[in-house]
């Protein structure tokens, strides 16, 4: 596993990393964190949270939120989702989580090659940044983590597409759900919730 980076700016600067979680599901919201992790931090468990176990990543969320000089989730629903669409409501969440923060960052780094300008803070996109730098690394445990526990809820309320497993993606059983149950209340009316072959006579 290579080493990731404390941070990007070479100012000094306060730096806050975020990524979020759940933007290619068929439902519920979507997640984000902002993480400002304290200069020169090292934490070698540390590491993108799609490589890591379901076990792993809840341990580091203690450490990182233990750790962290300021940390915040921002979330946007399904809803939201379908109003404005998933590219500007990934970043809408990220806004949110760093509307959050309790200290303001002076630089931001973003997982991805997609952003909005946030208030006048400089900020760069990095492609695989949860595998490059620490900070997006605990904005991505955050935002999955957090985000499980919310499907996990919302599996409790509608158990029929395996959200507990699945967490919303688009796998066979959650489909196999849908055909036989319908959708639910937090189901991305925007998104193709079913292959084409299986849409006839089905009402959304």
């Amino acid at each position: 596993m290579p080493e990731l980076l404390p941070i990007f700016n070479d100012k000094g600067w306060i730096e806050a990393g975020c990524d979020e979680a759940g933007r290619g599901c068929l439902a519920g919201s979507v997640y984000a964190a902002a993480v400002i992790l304290p200069p020169d931090y090292k934490n070698e468990r540390l590491n993108d949270s799609k490589q890591l176990s379901a076990k792993r990543r809840y341990a580091l969320r203690e450490e990182i939120e233990r750790d962290a000089v300021a940390w915040a989730l921002g979330v946007v629903t399904a809803e939201e989702i379908d109003r404005i669409n998933i590219l500007n409501a990934s970043i809408l969440a990220m806004h949110r989580a760093l509307d959050a923060l309790s200290v303001r960052p002076e630089f931001i780094i973003i997982d991805g090659n997609r952003f909005k300008p946030y208030e006048k803070i400089p900020s760069q996109t990095v492609v695989k940044g949860d595998g490059k730098y620490l900070s997006i690394a605990a904005a991505s445990i955050l935002a999955k983590t957090y985000r499980d526990d919310y499907m996990m809820a919302q599996h409790q309320l509608y158990p029929h597409y395996a959200w507990d497993k699945n967490a919303g993606y688009p796998t066979k059983a959650h489909r196999e759900g849908i055909i036989k149950h319908g959708i639910s209340p937090i189901h991305r009316r925007t998104f193709t919730l079913l292959p084409e072959e299986d849409l006839f006579g089905f009402d959304f």
